[in-house]
């Protein structure tokens, strides 16, 4: 599973350098759109003509339930892409994409550029579609665990879908290299932060992780339950 995820990851990656106006000669060059941090690059119900490639910063995704409650869906970081339903047909915003940090630097291109490059690139039709296919198994993965698994369990699968994501193998060790906060992880999690203050703690005081502000070390996933 380690090695499909990671291919995920690279591709998404390779996909700004696809993407990117400033890249690609095919795709009209627009100027790169600095957020200062906590601003929203969309709202819901906002017409969805563009996807948006990072360049730097960090992406939250999220939607309101009826009660004002917040719901973060996805973090996203340096080379990945948000706002992609906008190819499926989605003609206005159903969630939220704020900037977290200062500053968040996006790159945007028109759905109809990316549709006309898709028709002559079958092979960026197909990564396009690979991602939001991943995005699609990730959303249903995160409501299996919010629906089904207790707070600890949330959080330790978190730990090891992160580990599948973006982790890198050091020895026996798995590095994660990640800006997330407590919080954060709390907001994809559905938990408080302090409940993972306590976990990744007690795990970090059973030598299964190490962690501080820019990186979690797992120190053997096997034993990560």
């Amino acid at each position: 599973m380690i090695r499909e995820a990671a291919l995920w990851y690279f591709e998404s990656v390779n996909l700004y350098n696809t993407l990117c106006p400033h890249k690609v000669k095919k795709i009209p060059e627009t100027h790169f759109i600095h957020f200062k941090k906590d601003a929203f690059i969309y709202l819901p119900l906002e017409p969805s003509k563009n996807i948006y490639l990072i360049a730097e910063g960090r992406v939250k995704i999220g939607h309101y339930q009826e009660d004002g409650k917040e719901v973060v869906t996805s973090i996203l970081t340096k080379g990945e892409i948000f706002g992609e339903l906008a190819i499926a047909g989605e003609d206005y915003r159903r969630d939220f994409a704020q900037a977290m940090d200062q500053p968040t630097v996006v790159c945007p291109v028109s759905v109809q550029d990316l549709k006309d490059l898709m028709k002559d690139d079958r092979e960026l039709s197909f990564r396009v579609l690979k991602l939001m296919g991943l995005r699609l198994m990730k959303l249903e993965r995160k409501l299996e665990l919010l629906v089904f698994k207790d707070a600890r369990t949330r959080v330790i699968e978190f730990l090891k879908d992160a580990a599948s994501w973006k982790g890198k193998k050091v020895g026996f060790e798995t590095m994660i290299q990640t800006k997330l906060t407590h919080k954060d992880i709390a907001a994809l999690t559905g938990t408080s932060r302090q409940t993972v203050t306590t976990i990744l703690n007690e795990l970090k005081e059973a030598n299964i992780i190490t962690f501080d502000r820019r990186r979690i070390l797992i120190r053997d996933l096997d034993q990560l339950k």
